[in-house]
This record gives structure tokens, C-alpha cells and sequence, in this order.
């Protein structure tokens, strides 16, 4: 009601009206902004908005009342999103417009216009229709050279400035003008005559508006060309010299990165360089570009939007879509169940082991050409000594044998023979025949956990400057895997994906002829993802043979110097829009003349998983487990795809005993399915292992439970280095609803399996899909809940009546408790739209399985609990496999009869089934802080304006006297030549007199000209 008054004031009493002016001022700056939202909530704006166009469409508006007026606008406005959109509504953007341009000649006044329009910009409809009524070069002009008087005008003026730039319509026309010139000297005016740094709000403004002028290309090309790029670099020079400048060198840093000319990769393509013949297809038919986009450089104008992605849709999370093939193909799954057909007649016999599944070829193949030395050294194994496929020779032992005999095999589930035998048997494209010597000669995890890598402030600022440098002083000219200038610096150019131009982020490569104690330099440039781990402690993995020699075969982290930044590339032929991002790092190696790896992350390969899986099936009990290896498929290549089936044998033949194990629930796991995600296989590997020992738990799992394991989705992705898809250039976690049999044939036939489970009546109890996580800390399960994903998509529907069994947070509740590296507060249960395709949801909505997971395990390390602080190697990634299957326990534990050994473990019998107290955080998040430093090089954003900086404005403006106005006026015109003249030398073309017109039907029967009204 008191804002109601307010309406009608002009035709009442203006005391009275002060009066509520200046109660409502005080009420609502007084204590926090919930007095203000709730004041929006209630109409507050509406109102105010028409007390301004009431007030100022009198013939000769009280600026007793409108100065007030506008500066409570300016502040309810401030913090009402949808500020713009009622004035428009109101009416009250083109005379506030007036008002500004009537009283250019009072700053208090201006001020007060100002602020009020930079509000109303939040929307950007309300900007570009600013902008048609020529209200960018109406507050351009008011934007002096440097002076010491009306700073807080001037400051008001370059921020409205900055508002109206939202559009991408006052973008082009800004450009268009020659704003960018003219800014870019202003800037350089500001900062030169400005020795004592009492201007920096106005400077830190002006970079504002050249942030908003380049976020078209037109914008960033003429900047450019203007020399802005040399004057930010020498400006920001000078401003490092003072630690009071640090907030203006980031954004300045940041401007120059985002406007650092593009230039392509120097490849001929950017196809991959190794194209596989789809079955089909045309061969000369590349697939088509994928779903993935970098960076938007569209000249439509951006508005935040709610997130849709989560399915809202309750009918759709509920029903089970019909299978997608006939019932009668599930008959060719049979044999997948070897243990529900199997007689056990031999269980007395020591000698039930599949011999289909130990097929090897014996390593006793020699290299051709070795050295004849019997001292062997670490130079000496360079790759392509290592051959899987050359023929031994009588004359000499082979390279592999002499190794042997010298050091001997000293990895657990190891055999060096055995894989360079299953080596020899693995199809890829280029037809691999040498083996990289960690591969071969294995790992173990180092003795002691590595903590995070830290981190010198400024890292990523460093990097742009060095760019820069680059840019302004010499031609930039980068070739591959070629030295720049600078010595032991090394630029690195990732492949892509097989039949695909994309996916750039898994390395593996050797180095060799290194100096010791000398820095190295590796620069790989061609990165995609927009952030990475590497900027929060996590560093890349070595492996040296001199040590391994030695004894110490370990992968372990290293590097200095460790940055994620985007850089200046994009791709050959692609659009200049896209943007690339470099890893770089610093390796100072240990020994001369070593021959060391470097990898993304601790490598895993499909030959490691053959000889690995030969190894348990060896070393197992075949009396007490039952251990059989099958191939559920081949792959386009050719390779078989290994499916493990693991359970107890029966205690005895009789019936009793085989009903039982035929009657063990089915827990499905599954891992691998992109090719870059190693850490899942070393999950897995741990899971493996765990199954196979003699472990109480282990046992009782077994006897509790049958275990199919995929361990490998993807071998053709992994034998060919591929990050994320397989030969068809897809990716198979994409592919899970509608699988192509001859294109994706692991996923078809995995989702045929378990179709085959669902129609015999063995649903799995548990499936789990292990990936890894490039984004995030710890290990953490994704599930699906109908609840949770209706709840926070905001639908109407009223969850209270929805029914669901919360078994699914059973395990994840569990593994909280067990698990040191596993997060609960990072776990969700949400069904999105983006990943109806997954397997982790077909699986949960087509076989009705209630626990289907994915499993996610961060490359870098964990950021709470015991490992806190600490990157994870294969040591704790094995352990987090054992966890989750120890976490199975609580599935079935009123029902299983416990190992003796066992029931002495409490903690793996008595978890409480209460939810957890975690403080959550946003499930949502699926990366880290957009940067450890304070601007953000990644992206193109600008800090956002504090709302206190505003209400400081207006409240200094309040508080000036009237005197010290008339005095403003005075100076302001007598001084007007003078300023005129030296404007006139800046942007000559904006010195003529403009009108406003109105773009837009006429506001109640009124038209602008001149800045007055008309009847």
C-alpha cells in the first residue's frame, strides 16, 4: 500500500512522498537482501516503475522526487531478475532514456539514469531496444578522458556501457562504430595519467566494455588490429609492479588470451590418421562429425535457461520398453551360463580347467637384430626391440628370455611370457608388433600414496604471457613433436579417435635419450575438454626401465609445472570457433640415456587383461571355484571379448547342492567401454583378483552369488589407443538402446545377455558399469531413482505419493562406510535425458534392475577421508574393486551362511541401514571450481559486478550536497570545450548532435525527438 502511494505522488504532497521514499531507503538497507526480495515478491517493482513513468512524463519533471526514486529503483532493481522485462512492460525504459539525455548537464542526475538503465539491461530484449534508440552512443558520449572530476558519473556511464553490450545486436553496432578504437585509448589515457591508482574502478570498467565488444569475432579481429593485444600486454606490465593492480592484470590477461589470434593445427587433416573399413559403408565414407561442441560463437543472444535435461516425464522413468529383438535370439546366450548346465562330474578331479580358455603361444619368440651384449641396460630397450611377433633364432637367446634370466618375473599375476603371447594374437589397425616395456615387464604401486602436486600461484597467467610473447616479438610457427625456441620444450599433438576427428585427451608415448637432471618441457596442445584435473594437483604418470631394472617397476606420478589452459589452436579444417587446450608439464628425468613412459594415467591394456585372466584361471582351486573364460563376441577387429563367469562349485553332486548354486542372484559387472578410462580396468582388476583368493569374504561371496564380468567392452578402443570410441568412431556407452549388431557388437550382445538373464528369471541382482572420471575427485556410483529425478526436475508431479523400494542406495550407503577413496555426498541417482542411451539406465529401465550403477574413479585422487590430499595409483583403485564387492554383502546378509572368518569382521556385517549425515553437495556438479586462480583463462566471463559496489554508488550519490551539484554544474560548463576538443581527437565521429527514435510502437500515443516529449 505504501508503494501504491507512491504512484500518485506527483499529484499529492512531495514532502509526503520524500517521506516514503526515504522510510522505504532505510527499511530495505537495513539488515540483509531478504527485505528487498520480499519487497519484489510483492509487486515492489511494478510500483516503482510507475511512480518513475508517471513522474517523469510530467511537463517538467521533480527531480526532488525522481532522483530518490530512481536511486531505489536502481537498488530493488539490482537484485530483481526480471527487472528488464517489467519495464519494458511498464513502459519505463525510453523515458528513462530521456531523462538521462535532458540532464547530461547534472551528474547526480546522470548518475541516477544510469544506474537505472544498467539494471534494465539484465535483459537483453531491454538492451537491444536501448540500443535501437541510439542509448549506446548517447552513454558513450559521456565517457571523458581522463579527469579528476565526476568519477562517479563517468564510472556509472562505462558501466551502463558495459550493460548494454549483453546484446550481441549492440555488439556489432558498437564495432561497427569504432567503439573498440576509441575504448582501447581510453583505457590506455585512464591508465597512463593515473600514477597514484585512484581511478581503478574506472580502468577495471573499461576492460569490462572491451570484454563485452569481443565476444563477437568482428570485435576480437579488431581489437587486434587497433594493437590492443601489445597495449594490454605493456599495461599489465607495469600493473604487476603493484599488488594493488592485481584486479585489473586478470581480466586484462584473460581479454588477451580470449582475442589471441586462432591458428590451425599444422596437420593436413583432422581426421585420425587410422581409418578402419566399417562393414556397410562406403570406404572412402568417414562417420559422421559427432555431438560435441566446444565452444558457441553464435550471434543469437544468450539467456540463462533452466536445465531440462532431467526426464520429468513419470510415465516414461516407469515403463519397460519392449525388448528390441525377438525372444527366439536369446537362444545363442545359453552357453554363457556354463555354471546353471554344468554337471560337475569331475569335482573330485584335479583337472577342471577349461583348455579353450589357456590357449597362448609360448614366449620364445626372439627379436631380430638385438644387440649381442649380455649386459643389458636401460637403452637398450627402446620399443622396437620388444617384438611380439618375431621368430626365435637358435643362434642367440631372444631379448625376452635373456631379460628373464637376468632379473626374473617379480610382478604378482604377472607373466611377461604370457603377455607378449597374447600380444602377438591381438589384431589392430596398424598391426602393432612392439610392445612398450611397462606393459610387458608389469607394475607394482609404489611403496608410498603421492600427494597432490602443488601448485605456484599465477600458473595459467604465466602461460598466456608466454603466448603473447610469442605473438608480438616472432611469427608463431609449431610443428609437431618438433623443439620451439626454447630448449627441451617439446609441442605435442594428440591423434584422434579411429574414423573419427575428435576426441583428444589419452597419451602414451616413450621418451628416450634424455640428459639427467635436465628440465623437459611437453606441451601436448590439441586437448578438448574445457577443464581438467590436471589443474587440482593431478599430475601424468611415468614409467622408467632404468628403474624398473632395478627393481622399482613402478608407474608414479611426476611433473612440475602442471597447467590446463586454452590455447590459440583450433582445428585444421575445422571452425575457427573451436577452441583446443594444452596440457603442459615439466619432467626432470633421473638417469642419462634412460628410455622412460609418460601416460595420461596408469595404462591398462587388452593384451594385460588376456594374460591377466590366464593367470587366475591357472591359479584357482578348480575343485572349490568355479573359473571359466568365454568369448561373448567378436569385435569389429576380430578380437574376442572376454566374458569371466565366477561362482563357488557346489559342495557336492547332490541335488540340493546344484539347486542352490543354480539359484545364486546374478551380479553383472562390466567395465572398460571407453577406451581411456584405464583406472576402470585396474577396478576392475582388483575385483578380479578379490573373487579368485582365498579370501573368507571372497568365499562367501561366491556362495552367495554368481558373477558375470565383462572386463573389456571396448578392445578394439584400447588396443588402438582410442579415448572414447571404438572403430565405428561411437561412443558404445551411447549405444545401449538401440546397439547395431555388426557396428557395436559387444553392446548388442551384452544387452542380449541380459536379455537372456531377464527371460530365464535371473534378473541380475546388481549391475555395475566401472568408468573413470576425468572432472571429479574420489569414487563415487551414479543410479537411477524415479523419485529423486522427478523431485529435482521440479515437476508438478507430487513425489509423497510416489512408491519406490530405496534398496538402491544400499550399496553406495555401504561402500561410505567400508570404502576410504568413495564419496557418498558425490553419488546421484538421477535419470537424464542425455544418458537414456547409457547403460546404466537401459539396463535399469528395460530389465527392471533396481541397483544399476555406474561406478566412476577419478584420475587424480580424493579430497576427504584418510586418502585426502592424495593422488590414487593402482593400489587404492584395486582396493576400491575388493570394496564393492565387500559392499554385496549387505545385499543378501539375513540370508547367507557367513564364513566363520568372516562374522570376525563387524564392520562387513553390521552396517546400519540409516542414511548417512553428509552435508551434500550439488549433485549437479560435475566439475571442479572453474580454477584454482581467480580469473578463469578456460572461458570468455567477466567477474560479476558485487551488488554492494552498486549500492555504495548510489548511496555517495545521495549523500552529496546540493551545493556541491551546482558547483559540478559550473566546472562541467566551463570545462565542456575544453573536453570536447580532446574527445574530438579520440573518436571525431561522435562528436555530432543524434536523436532518439523510437524502434517500437509509440509509448501511450507519445513519441521521442530530441530528447523531449511530444503530445
Amino acid at each position: 500500500p505504501t508503494l501504491q502511494k507512491t504512484t500518485a505522488a506527483n499529484a499529492g504532497d512531495i514532502e509526503s512522498t520524500l517521506n516514503i521514499l526515504n522510510v522505504l531507503d532505510e527499511l530495505l538497507s537495513a539488515g540483509t537482501d531478504r527485505r528487498i526480495t520480499y519487497m519484489i515478491s510483492k509487486g515492489g517493482s511494478e510500483a516503482l516503475l510507475s511512480a518513475l513513468v508517471t513522474t517523469a512524463r510530467t511537463f517538467s519533471p521533480n527531480f526532488t522526487i525522481l532522483l530518490p526514486l530512481l536511486h531505489l529503483l536502481a537498488k530493488v532493481g539490482h537484485r530483481d531478475r526480471r527487472i528488464g522485462m517489467k519495464a519494458e512492460k511498464a513502459e519505463a525504459v525510453l523515458p528513462t532514456l530521456t531523462l538521462l539525455k535532458q540532464n547530461v548537464k547534472h551528474t547526480r542526475r546522470t548518475a541516477a539514469c544510469l544506474w537505472v538503465l544498467q539494471v534494465f539491461c539484465s535483459s537483453v530484449t531491454t538492451a537491444t531496444l536501448l540500443g535501437q534508440n541510439q542509448g549506446l552512443d548517447v552513454i558513450f558520449r559521456l565517457i571523458p578522458p581522463h579527469t579528476t572530476r565526476h568519477k562517479r558519473t563517468i564510472k556509472a556511464a562505462i558501466d551502463a556501457l558495459a550493460a548494454l553490450l549483453c546484446s550481441k545486436a549492440n555488439v556489432r553496432a558498437a564495432v561497427a562504430k569504432g567503439y573498440v578504437s576509441a575504448l582501447l585509448k581510453l583505457y590506455e589515457d585512464w591508465h597512463n595519467k593515473d600514477p597514484d591508482h585512484e581511478t581503478i574502478p574506472i580502468r577495471l570498467a573499461l576492460l569490462h566494455c572491451l570484454h563485452q565488444t569481443t565476444h563477437c569475432s568482428a570485435g576480437r579481429d579488431t581489437l587486434v588490429a587497433q594493437g590492443g593485444i601489445s597495449l594490454l600486454y605493456h599495461t599489465t606490465q607495469t600493473c604487476l609492479a603493484s599488488k594493488g593492480l592485481e584486479s585489473l592484470v586478470e581480466p586484462a590477461v584473460q581479454l588477451m588470451r580470449k582475442c589471441y589470434p586462432k591458428c590451425p593445427l599444422p596437420l593436413t587433416s583432422d581426421q585420425s590418421v587410422y581409418t578402419f573399413p566399417l562393414p556397410g559403408r562406403p570406404t572412402d565414407t568417414a562417420p559422421g562429425p559427432q555431438d560435441v561442441s566446444f565452444e558457441d560463437d553464435s550471434d543469437d543472444d544468450i539467456e540463462n535457461e533452466e536445465d531440462d535435461d532431467l526426464e520429468s516425464d513419470v510415465n516414461k522413468l516407469r515403463s519397460r520398453p519392449e525388448p528390441d529383438r525377438p525372444l527366439e535370439q536369446l537362444g545363442q546366450y545359453v552357453r554363457l551360463c556354463p555354471e546353471l548346465h554344468h554337471d560337475f562330474q569331475d569335482l573330485d578331479s584335479d583337472s577342471e580347467v577349461d583348455s579353450s580358455s589357456d590357449e597362448e603361444v609360448e614366449g620364445d619368440q626372439d627379436g631380430k637384430g638385438e644387440p649381442p651384449e649380455n649386459h643389458l641396460q636401460a637403452c637398450d630397450f627402446h620399443s622396437h626391440f620388444l617384438s611380439s611377433s618375431s621368430v626365435k633364432q637358435d643362434s642367440h637367446p631372444s631379448m625376452v628370455d635373456r631379460l628373464l634370466e637376468k632379473h626374473g618375473a617379480c610382478i604378482p599375476h604377472h607373466d611377461p611370457r604370457m603377455y607378449t603371447a597374447a600380444a602377438a594374437l591381438t589384431k589392430s589397425i596398424p598391426e602393432y608388433s612392439i610392445l612398450a616395456f611397462p606393459d610387458f615387464w608389469g607394475h607394482l604401486p609404489p611403496q608410498s600414496k603421492q600427494p597432490m602436486a602443488g601448485r605456484k600461484p599465477n600458473v595459467q597467467r604465466k602461460k598466456v604471457f608466454e603466448d603473447v610473447q610469442l605473438l608480438t616479438n616472432q611469427p608463431l610457427s609449431r610443428t609437431e613433436a618438433t623443439p620451439l625456441h626454447r630448449h627441451h620444450e617439446y609441442d605435442l599433438i594428440l591423434n584422434a579417435d579411429a574414423n573419427c576427428s575428435q576426441h583428444h585427451q589419452w597419451f602414451y608415448f616413450e621418451v628416450s635419450g634424455m640428459a639427467a637432471n635436465v628440465p623437459y618441457r611437453f606441451n601436448i596442445i590439441n586437448c578438448e575438454k574445457a577443464n581438467s584435473q590436471f589443474n587440482y594437483g593431478m599430475q601424468p604418470v611415468l614409467y622408467s626401465v632404468r628403474e624398473a631394472l632395478e627393481g622399482r617397476p613402478n608407474w608414479v606420478r611426476t611433473g612440475t609445472e602442471v597447467c590446463y589452459y586454452r590455447n590459440s589452436f583450433c582445428p585444421s579444417r575445422g571452425q575457427k570457433s573451436s577452441s583446443f587446450y594444452t596440457l603442459t608439464f615439466t619432467v626432470t628425468f633421473k638417469h642419462n640415456e634412460d628410455v622412460c613412459y609418460l601416460a595420461y594415467h596408469y595404462p591398462y591394456t587388452y593384451s594385460a587383461l588376456q594374460s591377466h585372466l590366464q593367470v587366475l584361471q591357472r591359479s584357482v582351486d578348480p575343485r572349490k571355484l568355479f573359473f571359466r573364460q568365454q568369448s561373448l563376441c567378436n569385435t569389429l577387429a576380430g578380437n574376442p571379448c572376454p566374458l569371466v563367469t565366477i561362482t563357488a562349485c557346489p559342495s557336492s553332486k547332490s541335488w540340493k547342492d546344484l539347486h542352490q548354486l543354480r539359484n545364486r542372484p546374478c551380479v553383472v559387472l562390466t567395465a572398460r567401454v571407453h577406451p581411456g578410462e584405464s583406472n576402470a580396468s585396474w577396478v576392475m582388476k582388483g575385483t578380479l583378483e578379490f573373487l579368485c583368493s582365498s579370501d573368507p569374504v571372497a568365499e562367501t561371496l561366491r556362495e552367495a552369488y554368481i558373477f558375470k564380468i565383462i572386463p573389456m567392452l571396448n578392445p578394439d578402443g584400447v588396443i588402438n589407443g582410442t579415448h572414447r570410441c571404438s572403430l565405428n568412431g561411437e561412443d558404445l556407452n551411447r549405444q545401449w538402446m538401440k546397439p547395431d549388431p555388426v557396428l557395436s557388437p559387444t553392446i548388442y550382445h551384452a544387452k542380449g545377455f541380459l536379455y537372456y538373464l531377464n527371460s530365464i528369471g535371473r534378473t541380475p541382482l546388481v549391475f555395475c558399469d566401472y568408468h573413470g572420471h576425468s572432472r571429479k575427485k574420489n569414487v563415487f556410483l551414479y543410479g537411477c531413482s524415479v523419485k529423486e529425478t522427478v523431485w529435482q526436475s521440479g515437476s508438478a508431479v507430487n513425489t509423497a505419493t510416489l512408491k519406490e523400494d530405496p534398496g538402491y542406495r544400499t550399496i553406495p550407503k555401504t561402500l561410505d562406510r567400508i570404502a576410504p577413496a568413495f564419496s557418498f555426498n558425490s553419488c546421484n541417482y538421477l535419470v537424464e535425458k542425455s544418458r537414456e542411451a547409457t547403460a546404466r539406465v537401459v539396463v535399469w529401465r528395460e530389465m527392471g534392475v533396481l541397483r544399476s550403477y555406474t561406478m566412476e574413479s577419478t584420475y587424480n585422487g580424493c579430497d576427504q577421508g584418510v586418502f585426502k590430499g592424495m593422488q590414487t595409483g593402482t593400489g587404492e583403485l584395486e582396493e576400491m574393486g575388493v570394496k564393492f564387492c565387500q559392499s554385496l554383502l549387505s545385499l543378501r546378509r539375513n540370508t547367507m551362511l557367513y564364513n566363520r572368518r568372516v562374522i570376525s569382521q563387524p564392520t562387513l556385517l553390521h552396517l546400519d541401514d540409516n542414511l548417512l549425515d553428509h552435508k551434500s553437495r550439488n549433485c549437479f556438479e560435475d566439475d571442479e571450481p572453474p580454477c584454482v586462480e581467480e580469473i578463469e583463462y578456460l572461458n570468455d566471463s567477466f567477474p560479476e559486478p558485487n551488488r554492494n559496489d552498486l549500492d555504495s554508488e548510489v548511496n555517495g550519490n545521495t549523500s552529496s550536497a546540493e551545493e556541491e551539484e551546482d558547483d559540478e554544474e559550473e566546472h562541467q560548463s566551463t570545462g565542456n570545450s575544453q573536453r570536447r576538443s580532446m574527445k574530438s581527437r579520440l573518436y571525431p565521429h561522435l562528436i555530432g548532435q543524434e536523436t532518439l527514435n523510437i524502434k517500437r510502437s509509440p509509448c501511450n500515443g507519445m513519441n521521442i525527438s530530441n530528447g523531449q516529449y511530444l503530445s
